[in-house]
């Protein structure tokens, strides 16, 4: 699995659980998530009010917030992906 940024994992979370309620266990396998990763980043995007745990339990589901959050980030995915244009990739040798 390639590298992913925090952005990115939050972003598959808050999919995770915006069809619905979703258990952390849910949550760790659709997001590739380990247990402590998962338990940080739920943390995480319950404190900035983006998701929010149901009940006493472990399901949780997206905000108003968390969704205005997919939202927006899917309107920024669209206006930077040109299609017929690569993204430039780094030169591999440093420059001297």
């Amino acid at each position: 699995m390639k590298y992913r940024s925090r952005t990115e994992i939050m972003i598959q979370i808050l999919e995770c659980v915006s069809d619905g309620s979703s258990t952390r266990t849910k949550i760790m396998f659709k997001a590739y998530l380990s247990f402590a990763q998962a338990k940080d980043y739920l943390g995480f995007l319950q404190a900035k009010g983006l998701v929010e745990q149901e009940g006493g339990n472990s399901s949780y589901r997206i905000t108003s917030s968390g969704r205005d959050f997919l939202r927006k980030c899917s309107e920024i995915s669209s206006i930077l992906s040109i299609e017929g244009y690569e993204t430039p990739q780094p030169d591999p040798k440093p420059r001297v």
